[in-house]
């Protein structure tokens, strides 16, 4: 046993810190003596000295040292070819302990995807004979191809790890999304599925996924329930996630706030989902629990994308949004296909005044999340915030027509005729139709009371919302009831409504702002008090402002620092 083989072992062993200081040295030997190890030994060498610097995450220093693994690969080719070895049996078992020259390739792609050279590691992979590439290979340069928007090439790179491994879910998953249709997909399964027991619910388990990627939610969130609702995947994790995530996209915030939260309970760890979890805890106004979730999931991980999302809608909700910015963006550079990171990141561009940069973060959203129709607000808001009302109606009416007429669709497009003084009766007949779909569905609800408050049918507004809240408790209709309330002189009951209003979410400044005026109305003798209550307040808040001014400056420092400009 040569010491070549000692570094072997240990690097089997995980010794990685002990492999990386011998390994070191004995190249620094051969280096200054080229006779003192053979062309295979240096190779083993090299690779070992790599693989132990790569895990120390230094990915730039691990991918030179592999691409000079490979040179002395090829030097040692050339050399078996000019001196073919007498000791044939001997040269076989050193040819075969020698490190593989594909897997040196892969932990070449790896180092280039961890430092955001996707090209470089697409051409390292490509490199590999289509015969030669395993499963995993296939697999990388699938992804590395669907995020390059190479869709052909990585359909075939998902069919290929099917074709070797059926039960690779993650590929299945891949190549729904981009479009291939779910009986093709069922079929590469359909053998294993036959083969195995229990195995009967995959079909299934692929159909969901394919309604998921198709954008027909509602049947999507049928065919997960059946799936919850067999004995054998009765409380799974990911099945609950799954179908958390499917009810927030159609909208159901009630229902995708209980899975998450069942969720929880069954993995005290559970990281996946938890970004949307927060964003709707930090909407619904639950902001301590938010800042709490989020300290429970750095706890856990501060490597995920997910608790620095948690954190920046907290802030974000807060009205921080440069802190809520400097979140995002952290939590991008941890993962660049976070698309809660990248909603989050272009919520708080958009409310700091920076649209242009914000419509470059959802355009990217929507790209990786193509069925989700919140990238496509966010964007609609960049553009009717930048009086871009045409650019906005064109890409309402492309939903409208990709989706089909569903109450988020109908008030998707009825909030953009809202914004236009000439489509006020179009924006009606939108929600209307919205609501006789989902009378319950909050976003439409709320459009309409909008319109009719500008239209001052007060009567109207508040039988529309009493009606919504017979069956849901919501701090904006509640609020909203409080001030068509207000517009009637029902003063003690609108006061009631706000205070409903802030008992779900005592940050809603608008709420507060009803409140206030409600007071002033009920005690007109106290006016001159009350003025001098709100210039003291009013003195506090600017207080607050420097404060924020300052907190900015801070965290700009900090975007510069992670290249936000």
């Amino acid at each position: 046993m040569n010491v070549v083989d000692h570094v072997r072992d240990m690097a089997a062993a995980g010794l990685h810190s002990n492999v990386r200081i011998m390994s070191s040295l004995l190249l620094t030997m051969s280096t200054n003596n080229p006779e003192l190890f053979s062309p295979a030994q240096k190779y083993q060498l090299l690779v070992y000295h790599a693989d132990a610097i790569f895990h120390d995450k230094e990915y730039r220093n691990a991918a030179s040292k592999y691409n000079s693994a490979l040179q002395q690969k090829k030097v040692l080719s050339k050399t078996s070819k000019v001196r073919p070895s007498t000791g044939g049996t001997t040269s076989s078992v050193q040819a075969q302990s020698l490190p593989s020259e594909i897997e040196v390739k892969y932990k070449i792609a790896e180092c280039y995807t961890n430092l955001k050279l996707d090209k470089d590691a697409i051409a390292v992979l490509d490199g590999i004979p289509s015969r030669q590439r395993t499963p995993k290979i296939n697999m990388m340069l699938a992804n590395l191809y669907r995020k390059a928007g190479q869709e052909r090439s990585a359909v075939t790179s998902y069919k290929e790890v099917l074709r070797q491994c059926p039960l690779a879910l993650d590929a299945i998953i891949g190549l729904l999304s981009l479009s291939v249709k779910g009986a093709e997909v069922a079929s590469m399964t359909m053998d294993v599925i036959q083969s195995i027991p229990n195995l009967d619910w995959l079909s299934t388990w692929i159909k969901a996924y394919a309604f998921i990627h198709a954008g027909d939610n509602h049947r999507a969130i049928s065919t997960i329930c059946s799936l919850e609702k067999k004995t054998l995947l009765r409380d799974n994790v990911d099945v609950l996630v799954s179908l958390a995530d499917v009810y927030f996209r159609a909208g159901d915030t009630k229902n995708a706030i209980l899975k998450f939260e069942q969720a929880q309970m069954l993995d005290a760890y559970l990281i996946k989902g938890m970004d949307v979890y927060g964003y709707l805890m930090a909407r619904e106004g639950h902001l301590e629990d938010v800042e709490v979730l989020g300290g429970r999931l750095f706890n856990i991980s501060d490597q995920h994308a997910e608790p620095w999302v948690i954190s920046g809608c907290h802030s974000f909700y807060s009205k921080r949004y440069s802190r809520a910015l400097y979140l995002g963006a952290k939590a991008i550079q941890l993962n660049s296909n976070s698309v809660q990171a990248l909603l989050l990141k272009g919520a708080a561009l958009r409310n700091m005044g920076r649209v242009q940069e914000a419509i470059i973060h959802f355009r990217e959203a929507m790209r990786l999340a193509p069925c989700r129709l919140d990238c496509y607000e966010g964007l609609i808001d960049c553009y009717l915030a930048s009086n871009g009302v045409r650019e906005a109606m064109g890409m309402a009416n492309n939903i409208y027509k990709t989706l089909g007429a569903n109450a988020q669709t109908l008030t998707i497009l009825a909030t953009v005729c809202l914004a236009d003084p000439l489509t006020q009766d179009k924006a009606k007949a939108l929600l209307d139709k919205a609501l006789a779909q989902r009378p319950d569905y909050t976003k439409a609800v709320v459009k309409k009371a909008e319109l009719l408050s500008r239209e001052q049918k007060y009567e109207e507004g508040i039988t529309l919302l009493r009606n919504t809240l017979a069956n849901q408790s919501d701090c904006v209709l509640h609020r909203m009831l409080g001030d068509f309330l207000f517009a009637v002189n029902e003063y003690q009951e609108s006061i009631d409504q706000y205070s409903i209003a802030l008992s779900l979410d005592p940050n809603d400044q608008k709420s507060l702002e009803g409140m206030q005026k409600m007071e002033k109305e009920e005690s007109p003798m106290d006016a001159t008090v009350e003025l001098d209550g709100d210039d003291m307040e009013g003195s506090g808040e600017d207080g607050d402002l420097e404060g924020s001014d300052s907190e900015a400056a801070q965290w700009a420092d900090q975007e510069q620092w992670f290249g936000m400009q």
